[in-house]
């Protein structure tokens, strides 16, 4: 074992909150880059005791074993350990953190948002959720009767209210094209988008991985297309971002929003609002306050008063996750879902409603024990085993939905299998 590779479980094993993490010294104090403080952690190993590791910072309730991430996702102990540090700072001189004294640190926090996908930090606003992300959008098009906006049957009701909200009382329309459950490439999704536009069509609303069964859909595909009919793209990447690797430059989307809580796991009520510079001419602020004629993308996020340490624990968590390396989460998430489809493939009564491409998924996969209907197999599973999951029952699926994030081992998807078996007996 290398000295490197033996001070890293050291230290994980000691709890890096109590060791090598102490936020408010290096951002409210010494102002050091936070990354300083997971300097030793950079290391290559990707064995499963460098995860197994790696999940012992993730501190669930005793006897529950998380599989919905894709529902909400935990933060990781030395990000908690970080905004109680920010939250603790603000409160010992509120009126300087609140309005000014952390401004270099919120910038900071941009930066790194804008590295995660390779853009601007100019082309970046710091929100609350996707919720808001998609309402911003919906609320700042100036659509016509007769319009249309695509949005596919898939798409998650927080990112199809806002078009119904906004602008359907305008006379618009909202096309809503099927998706396939299980496609076997990708044309034969940009298909269904293909055959949906018109000349109408002002807006495509695409999520970028459905929360219903874990389908990955073409955006950059879908964007090209859009883009040569004088279209705009507006993506809802709540189950995407931290999942895999995201270039909004190479995807050519105009808008991208995020919640920071599931895949990236920040602090709760953070957000990410992605907009492409030319595009940003389209948006209005949804909350007018201080500096709504500021030009920049900084105008979106211009709420007066906020909860500026939930913020500040984004950056902590993007450290985190910049620790391990974006490649290895990356390849991790396709290693457990070929693990788990490995596992259950010679097994009749387990069947998978996700697509098998790594094209069209990743961590998360839908599975359906045949004969037994999705709520009595979720409770099952947490009754008897203390297995969280998400039971969709939506486009006839009858599967529960089961996420695969860093903190999920092999050892633990040998016991969710094994409880999925006692289920189909």
């Amino acid at each position: 074992m290398t000295n490197n590779r033996r001070r890293f479980l050291q230290t994980l094993g000691s709890g890096i909150a109590g060791t090598a993490f102490v936020p408010t010294n290096i951002w409210a104090r010494t102002k050091a880059p936070l990354s300083v403080a997971f300097e030793d952690l950079k290391i290559s190993d990707n064995s499963e005791t460098y995860w197994e590791m790696v999940q012992s910072q993730f501190n669930f309730a005793d006897g529950l074993t998380y599989f919905n991430n894709g529902s909400l996702g935990a933060c990781p102990a030395p990000i908690r350990e970080a905004t109680m540090n920010f939250r603790n700072t603000l409160d010992d001189f509120p009126s300087k953190y609140m309005w000014g004294g952390w401004k270099d640190e919120i910038e900071e926090v941009r930066k790194k948002t804008a590295d995660l996908f390779s853009v601007s930090a100019e082309e970046i606003a710091l929100i609350h959720n996707t919720t808001e992300g998609m309402n911003l959008i919906a609320s700042s098009m100036d659509l016509q009767p007769g319009d249309e906006i695509i949005s596919a049957d898939h798409e998650h009701t927080s990112a199809l209210n806002p078009w119904k909200y906004w602008q359907e009382s305008k006379g618009t329309k909202l096309v809503t094209p099927t998706l396939p459950i299980l496609p076997n490439s990708v044309e034969e999704v940009v298909s269904i988008y293909r055959d949906a536009i018109s000349p109408k069509t002002k807006v495509i609303s695409i999520c970028h991985l459905v929360n219903t069964n874990g389908m990955i859909l073409p955006v950059k595909e879908v964007t090209q297309m859009a883009h040569e009919n004088g279209i705009l793209v507006a993506v809802d990447g709540a189950q995407a971002t931290g999942m895999f690797d995201i270039d909004l430059k190479e995807l050519g989307c105009d808008f991208y929003t995020v919640s920071a809580h599931k895949w990236l796991f920040s602090p709760k009520g953070v957000g990410i609002f992605y907009a492409k510079q030319e595009s940003q001419r389209y948006l209005k602020p949804l909350i007018v306050a201080r500096g709504y004629e500021d030009k920049s993308i900084r105008r979106l996020e211009n709420y007066n008063t906020r909860n500026l340490p939930e913020v500040l624990g984004l950056g902590a968590a993007l450290d985190f996750r910049e620790t391990i390396g974006a490649k290895k989460i990356h390849q991790r998430s396709y290693e457990l879902k070929h693990y788990f489809r490995d596992k259950i493939k010679d097994n009749e009564k387990l069947v998978l409603k996700t697509p098998e491409l790594d094209s069209l998924s990743a961590g998360i996969q839908v599975v359906e024990v045949l004969g037994k209907d999705v709520q009595e197999v979720k409770n099952r599973l947490f009754d008897d085993y203390g297995i969280d999951s998400r039971p969709m029952s939506k486009f006839e699926l009858n599967a529960v939905r089961l996420s695969f994030a860093i903190f999920v081992t092999k050892k633990q998807i040998d016991f969710l299998v094994s409880a999925l078996e006692n289920c189909a007996k």
